[in-house]
């Protein structure tokens, strides 16, 4: 471990061994990417160009965005990820303290390139990803070494394409944090990881690879969430492929219908949807409330998202 790292793990064990506990509201492990978007009327054919009509550089990756959005709608948040040590990485660390994210226990990787994602969108709402994340996932080290920042927060949000997820989700759970998963739970962690879970949540794309099941109507997204309540969580979201989410718990369900308002671009509203979801179950629901609630301001996040190009979340006041 450098000199570096060691300070880092350092800082993180401390915040936990100090008794600050649940100073945060919410520690999002995910990935930290350089986020490129570019609008364009239609992509063009082989030797063929295009007049970029819009052109966006932010700090995106699916754990900054969620980690952006809590911050946005009033939580207080920490991001595990994985940076460089290059230019572009000390810039997005920067804007994250601008956007009110604690880094401290981010990771600055020796030799590594930080992550780029190039989104291209067309006129239509399409897009396409370019995805260069070689070095961006996190160990099961790093996740050690952050320790602290992890069990320091109420509850801990974990983007379940990280390698490591497992080792996160299993220590919060452990630790008695609310654990929130995103995506979908590798085969070999499958069991695990649902029984560690207290919040599942997945697009359609991703609910069918979990389940099997193809959720295209509110009939089968409902009846695939109930089944995934077996195994652990105590809420499921799911995706309805173009039509909508599912939210089910032990005695309620909802179906939120997508607005049908104009849509620039869906990336992101996942992103949305999830830290929304997961801010009003870790600030508002402790004051009263349902899961209905939760799930209507999830849907209300995500739909204020496909307003604009790019997944970088645009919530609160």
């Amino acid at each position: 471990m450098t000199a570096t790292a060691r300070r880092r793990a350092r800082i993180c064990r401390d915040r936990y061994l100090s008794g600050f506990g649940g100073d945060l509201d919410i520690t999002v492990v995910g990935h930290i990417a350089r986020d490129v978007v570019l609008g364009i009327d239609a992509v063009p054919g082989p030797r063929g160009s295009t007049e970029v009509r819009e052109r966006r550089e932010l700090l995106g990756g699916k754990g900054a965005n969620q980690a952006v959005a809590c911050a946005q709608l009033g939580a207080s948040v920490a991001l595990l990820g994985v940076v460089g040590d290059d230019e572009v990485g000390t810039r997005l660390l920067a804007q994250a303290r601008a956007d009110r994210v604690d880094v401290a226990c981010a990771v600055r990787r020796p030799g590594a390139r930080t992550a780029l994602i190039v989104n291209v969108v067309e006129a239509g709402g399409d897009w396409r990803y370019f995805e260069d994340l070689a070095g961006a996932d996190l160990t099961a080290a790093d996740i050690e070494n952050a320790r602290g920042t992890l069990l320091a927060a109420t509850s801990v949000l974990v983007q379940l394409q990280q390698p490591a997820a497992r080792v996160a989700a299993t220590l919060a759970h452990a630790a008695g944090r609310r654990v929130v998963l995103d995506g979908v739970p590798p085969a070999d962690d499958r069991a695990d990881l649902l029984a560690a879970a207290d919040v599942l949540r997945a697009d359609a794309h991703e609910g069918g690879l979990i389940t099997g099941v193809e959720l295209t109507t509110v009939e089968a997204a409902t009846g695939a969430a109930r089944e995934l309540l077996r195994e652990g969580p105590s809420l499921v979201a799911l995706g309805v492929d173009g039509e909508g989410d599912v939210v089910a718990w032990s005695d309620g369900e909802v179906f939120l219908p997508f607005s049908g308002d104009p849509v620039a671009d869906t990336t992101g509203a996942g992103d949305a949807f999830t830290a929304a979801f997961t801010v009003t179950l870790t600030v508002t629901l402790t004051r009263g409330g349902s899961p209905e609630e939760a799930a209507r301001a999830a849907a209300a996040a995500a739909g204020s998202t496909v307003r604009r190009l790019g997944g970088r979340p645009a919530l609160g006041p």
